[in-house]
């Protein structure tokens, strides 16, 4: 499937002056950034010169693309209907949100099913709209189940893993399972040698079998804090375990719903800002408004912003988009701009092996660009591979003496 619009690639200079940058050695006050035929050519200090046809991002700030590593739909759409267009409708809601590179998370369903689903997806990461499939279920456990149907659930049996996998045709980045269950372990050491991310998620498991998770290869806690047990003092629990190991990136939900902001601080105090990845968890009622929205098999109301299942309440994904967790982080939990991107950005760059292409403003890489508002952190524009999704038409022409 052929996709163009604002997932093709850009054409052409663009120049953007004036505006503060966000770059990996800090952030430069009065930056210029240059864009050639889709990727960066320049990113640094503006040498006072006028630059003709420039935009003036005076008042404004530049951020490298956001990257979501766990998202399951938005704009009424969901990744887990299968349907190519509901998916593509999803990755463009949240690409006019910031998320230049996008993850498709699915949900617990009938193994067939999700199989038929990841097929769907797989074409879309060949287009390059998408970045690689996410396996959240059925591998989980039932105490920890959350927003996943309860009798669709299995122990992950390495073959059946592997099934989903292979369904995926190459574009299968992470799975998330608890490793506790039967072939919990066998399964994460699978997934290693396969080179797909082994996420611990939905788990009721140990302090002591986390760490053996970790050391079979998982490297990446599923929304940290959430469909886990809590911290005790006797019984650490998986929490513990996740924030103190060097190897796992934490992914955390900053919707102000998931977590109190406190809870986001202990853990970037805890794992520091290299190994924390925001994320959204977002379903189909990211970008849209209160109602009825379905979650893979089941149905989900959200009121006023909040999505919890109808059968049972429990909490069920997110309304959010990435921007709005940028935000957040800077604004309510008061993180340096630098330790923000590197969470929304540049570490889920680096978890999927495309550091070389995103994550950062750097010569060489995609122009996939952020302009947010210096004071408000609000949404300006959203360019993805040197092409403007949204908000050209917010941007001035710099003004040349």
């Amino acid at each position: 499937m052929a996709t163009g619009g604002p997932f093709g690639p850009g054409v052409g200079r663009t120049v953007l002056t004036g505006g503060r940058l966000v770059l990996p050695t800090g952030v430069v006050g009065n930056g210029l950034l240059a864009v050639e035929r889709g990727r960066i050519a320049a990113a640094g200090p503006a040498d006072g010169a006028p630059v003709p046809g420039a935009l003036d991002l005076t008042g404004r700030t530049v951020v490298p693309g956001f990257v979501d590593l766990h998202v399951h739909g938005g704009g009424g759409a969901s990744y887990a209907s299968g349907v190519a267009e509901e998916a593509l409708t999803a990755a463009r809601t949240h690409l006019e949100h910031g998320t230049t590179t996008t993850m498709a998370s699915t949900v617990t369903g009938e193994i067939d099913e999700v199989c038929r689903q990841a097929a769907v997806l797989s074409e879309l990461v060949e287009d390059g709209v998408l970045a690689g499939v996410h396996f959240e279920g059925p591998f989980i456990s039932h105490q920890r189940c959350g927003a996943h149907r309860p009798d669709l659930l299995r122990d992950p049996d390495p073959a059946v893993v592997r099934r989903l996998v292979e369904a995926a045709r190459g574009t299968a980045r992470m799975v998330t399972l608890a490793p506790e269950l039967p072939g919990g372990l066998e399964s994460v050491r699978l997934l290693a040698e396969l080179g797909v991310i082994a996420a611990v998620g939905h788990t009721d498991a140990d302090y002591a079998t986390t760490l053996r998770a970790v050391d079979a290869g998982a490297t990446v806690a599923t929304h940290l804090f959430n469909a886990m047990p809590a911290v005790h003092h006797r019984e650490p629990g998986p929490i513990v375990a996740l924030l103190a190991d060097e190897r796992v990136t934490v992914e955390l939900v900053n919707d102000g719903v998931h977590l109190h902001p406190a809870m986001l601080d202990l853990a970037f105090g805890a794992a520091g800002a290299a190994r924390v990845a925001l994320i959204t968890d977002a379903m189909g009622a990211a970008g849209m408004g209160d109602g009825l929205y379905p979650l893979g098999p089941l149905q989900v109301e959200v009121a006023d912003g909040v999505a919890r299942l109808v059968e049972g309440g429990s909490i069920a994904g997110s309304t959010l988009t990435l921007d709005v967790a940028f935000k957040r982080a800077v604004t309510v939990n008061g993180l340096p701009l630098t330790d923000a991107v590197r969470a929304l950005s540049g570490n889920p760059a680096a978890l999927l092996g495309l550091s070389a292409d995103i994550g950062s403003l750097e010569a060489g890489k995609y122009a996939d660009l952020v302009v947010l508002d210096s004071e408000s952190y609000d949404l300006v524009a959203v360019m993805r591979r040197g092409r403007w999704v949204v908000g050209a038409d917010r941007l001035a022409p710099a003004r040349v003496a």
